[in-house]
């Protein structure tokens, strides 16, 4: 399978290392022979029919920053769109950085890749929470593959398995914890009694909240999510506009400490049924699945069969990412064998 991978920051590093890492193994479990063909950054592109060694790549980055310094086969100031006719390829994988404001360049990538009869994997939630039915649309209009699971919840399975293994249930909600960020902050705050500004200086420091904090704190980022859940496993027709989001940035130490006197944590948790699309701070008993802390996401499904189904893992980190567009990849492979 020849791939083309657009955007190589952290996760498009930690689908170039999972790649290194696993590629026996896919060939012997699978007989699943990846080959990148092209990968993107804002310096330009490295790109060879014949297949770009993923170590190599991934030492050019670290030495030089810039994925175009790969040798003989860098091309500087070569963009994203224009590469996307420069090498023949089967699967784009679209891991840019997230724009929450229009979804681009990643819409036109993906929107380019699907006319062009390409199947598509990204992690990236900004299209995807903005315009969901264009994009499902364009890919059943062209007989390509769309595959997002890598976009909620980092490593958490929720979007594949909803799919697959709850195929016979109605899901009737989703709610859960949906960002690393804010679960960290609240649940240093729980047990320390720090300030939230404290707590959140010390993330940063830390390199789990970004130096603009604004998309985890306030709940943008979780409202992404809730979106694409809605609309990929309950078959509603909603965008980041249709969601009520209340973030955690008003949480003090004190009622944080009178919750847990009442034996309850406080938690930013994001809700879809059909009368609820919110995002906002609730009062979470202790010890109930939805109590787990540090960067770890975690969401329960409520069925008309199976009753209540909960879905725990790593809500971030490069390779826990990557780990979720490799399944994809190997469920397009599968698909087509």
């Amino acid at each position: 399978m020849k791939i083309f991978i657009m955007g190589f920051g952290a996760v498009g590093k930690g689908v170039v290392k999972v790649f290194s890492i696993k590629g026996n193994n896919l060939k012997q479990k699978y007989g699943l022979d990846f080959e990148i063909v092209a990968v993107t950054d804002t310096s330009g592109t490295a790109l060879c029919d014949k297949g770009l060694d993923p170590d190599l790549l991934l030492n050019t980055k670290e030495k030089t920053g810039r994925v175009c310094d790969y040798p003989e086969y860098g091309i500087p100031g070569l963009s994203s769109p224009e590469a996307l006719s420069k090498v023949e390829y089967d699967c784009l994988v679209e891991v840019t950085p997230t724009n929450i404001e229009d979804g681009e360049p990643a819409k036109t990538h993906m929107l380019k890749a699907m006319s062009d009869k390409k199947d598509v994997v990204t992690s990236n939630k900004g299209p995807l929470a903005l315009c969901f039915k264009e994009l499902v649309g364009t890919a059943k209009n062209n007989n390509v593959q769309f595959k997002f699971e890598a976009s909620v919840g980092g490593a958490m399975p929720i979007i594949n398995f909803a799919h697959e293994n709850l195929s016979g249930c109605d899901i009737e909600s989703i709610f859960g914890i949906l960002n690393g960020t804010t679960n960290y902050i609240l649940s240093r705050m729980a047990k320390e009694g720090s300030s939230y500004e404290q707590t959140l200086k010390e993330a940063q420091e830390m390199g789990i909240a970004e130096t603009d904090p604004t998309q985890d704190v306030e709940g943008t980022d979780a409202a992404c999510k809730i979106v694409i859940l809605a609309n990929s496993i309950m078959n509603m027709d909603v965008s980041l506009g249709d969601v009520e989001i209340n973030g955690i940035s008003k949480i003090t130490p004190e009622s944080i400490f009178l919750a847990k006197k009442e034996g309850y944590l406080i938690k930013l948790i994001a809700e879809a049924s059909l009368d609820t699309l919110e995002v906002s701070p609730r009062l979470v008993k202790e010890g109930s699945p939805l109590s787990v802390e540090g960067t770890m996401n975690v969401a329960t499904l409520k069925t008309d069969l199976a009753e209540d189904i909960t879905v725990v893992g790593k809500g971030a980190g490069s390779v826990e990412t990557a780990s979720a567009i490799l399944s994809d990849l190997i469920s397009i492979w599968k698909s087509k064998k």
